[in-house]
């Protein structure tokens, strides 16, 4: 016998689609883990166009998706980052496109101080590779500022103790600016706090006067209370701030990221106050004691002054005396000055004794120079007229060689004669070649003139545009055409002929070659 095969147990479990099944444990997993906190490690934070953050929680074996609506991002106190060891709350949910689950985060919190103190060494690095704690970029403070602006809380104990310590040590003007020193929107107030001090630099009429110095304080707190001062924006207000700025914010042992940013940093915000202003009672005590040193020097300079003055004095002796010397020692020059001269005077004079006896007598001079010029003046007379002479020669023979007028006129006019005669001929010659040459083209363009054609018998067709009509397509039945003959004009209208002659103009009979007449061209008319 053959072994029945018995049929498979029908099941009684529905079959349900993937879109079903989905919806199930979308529905199972959202009731069961609807608020749920978990501890782990972010990765791969990204934020999308959209404002939504998507990232990953892990641990040591294990990754979950978690993903942050864009209404709760802008409200969580710790944004994600690269490696932050956080405790998320959130609530499980399934994904069916992918078949997964992930935690929708509804808020994030520090795993603990050691997690923060990693956040902030690790934006603490990254500003400082920006070159925002450089020592180049400080600026040193005022020593004795007229106006000091304080960022603080304005019900707080700090700004009590900075207005006491300021008004012990050196009174001065305060403007305060009151923010919030924690919690949520106290790093946006401090950071306008900061920007609106360094702003009034920028305006040309501000409401109050710019500060010379910004004092940044916060009383002592735990490393969440002073959070706000380690925010980014804080630490970048407080390096761009273009004002000397001092960071006063805890205790000696607390230390804040705008510490490092700031020009200077106080351990207290007592001690910020100390730094900022110099003691008055100290500064009136120096400058007394300056007096006093300046009043004893200057006697001492003066007393020293005194005694050169008096060795100066027995050394240049009495000028009375040292006057008459000098006067005597100048009557002594004038009165061998005089006597030189007087001694000079007469050598001079007999010098020029000497030299007029050597000189002859004008006269003498005058007669002389009379016989001289007479001498020269029989010498001029002869030269001319020996001159006069050789002139008269050379005209003469000049004078036979050259020819009489009237015979280089007669000479000249034969010439022009003989031009003239010449210049008619070739003109006449011109003239005759220019008149055939005219005559010849006239002949031509008779020749080549259409007129000639026409009164062949040939007509000149032209269209109602003007164009000369060159084939039997260029323009439509029923269309005007111009027909120019030898003598007038006549219209046409063009139109197809069937080859039958109208009956009104009956064709012509051809005539016989014999009895062709001259002015016949043997050409049929052509409508």
């Amino acid at each position: 016998m053959q072994d029945q095969i018995s049929p498979p147990p029908v099941s009684n479990n529905p079959v349900l689609s993937l879109s079903e099944l989905s919806a199930s444990l979308k529905k199972t997993v959202e009731s069961v883990y609807d608020q749920v906190r978990v501890r782990a490690e972010i990765s791969r934070p990204t934020r999308a166009a959209s404002g939504h953050i998507y990232f990953t929680l892990k641990d040591e074996n294990t990754t979950l998706d978690a993903v942050c609506w864009k209404t709760v991002a802008g409200q969580l106190s710790i944004q994600p980052e690269e490696g932050l060891d956080v405790v998320a709350t959130g609530k499980l949910t399934t994904y069916p496109g992918r078949s997964k689950y992930q935690i929708v985060i509804k808020d994030i919190e520090l795993a603990g101080e050691g997690a923060l103190l990693k956040q902030l060494e690790e934006r603490k690095r990254r500003l400082a590779a920006e070159g925002l704690f450089d020592v180049a970029h400080k600026k040193p403070l005022p020593v004795m500022p007229q106006v000091i602006g304080v960022v603080t809380s304005p019900t707080g104990a700090v700004i009590r103790d900075i207005l006491h310590r300021l008004e012990e040590r050196f009174p001065t003007q305060v403007y305060v600016w009151p923010v919030m020193v924690q919690g949520e929107g106290a790093a946006d107030q401090i950071t306008a706090a900061i920007a609106g001090f360094d702003g009034l630099l920028d305006q040309d009429n501000p409401p109050i006067t710019p500060p010379d110095l910004v004092i940044v304080a916060r009383g002592g707190g735990s490393l969440e209370d002073l959070m706000a001062f380690n925010e980014e924006q804080v630490v970048r207000a407080a390096a761009a701030c273009r004002l000397p700025l001092i960071s006063a914010v805890g205790h000696e042992t607390d230390h804040t990221l705008i510490d490092l940013a700031a020009d200077l940093r106080a351990p207290t915000p007592t001690a910020a106050a100390e730094l900022a202003v110099p003691v008055k009672a100290e500064l009136s005590a120096r400058i007394t004691d300056l007096e006093g040193r300046l009043t004893r020097n200057l006697g001492q300079h003066f007393e020293r002054s005194s005694q050169i003055l008096r060795s100066m004095e027995r050394a240049l002796g009495d000028p009375e005396m040292l006057l008459s010397s000098k006067a005597q020692r100048l009557d002594l020059a004038f009165s061998s000055l005089d006597r030189r001269m007087e001694s000079r005077l007469n050598h001079l004079g007999e010098a020029l004794r000497r030299q007029s006896d050597r000189l002859p007598l004008p006269s003498e001079q005058l007669r002389r120079a009379a016989s001289a010029l007479s001498d020269l003046d029989l010498r001029a007379v002869d030269a001319m007229g020996r001159r006069l002479t050789r002139c008269q020669s050379q005209l003469s023979a000049i004078a036979d060689r050259i020819t009489g007028p009237g015979e280089e006129i007669t000479r000249a006019a034969s010439k022009l004669d003989l031009a003239v005669s010449r210049l008619e001929s070739q003109f006449d010659q011109v003239i005759t070649r220019q008149q055939n040459r005219f005559q010849q083209a006239s002949r031509l363009l008779e020749a080549g003139s259409f007129q000639r054609i026409l009164e062949k018998g040939f007509a000149l067709v032209t269209g109602p545009d003007g164009q000369v009509m060159r084939s039997a397509d260029q323009y439509q039945d029923g269309t005007v055409l111009n027909l120019k003959l030898a003598k007038g004009q006549r219209d046409a209208t063009l139109g197809r002929w069937d080859g039958t002659p109208s009956p009104q103009n009956p064709p012509k009979k051809p005539a016989s070659k014999k009895a062709k007449s001259p002015k016949d061209t043997g050409q049929a008319d052509l409508f």
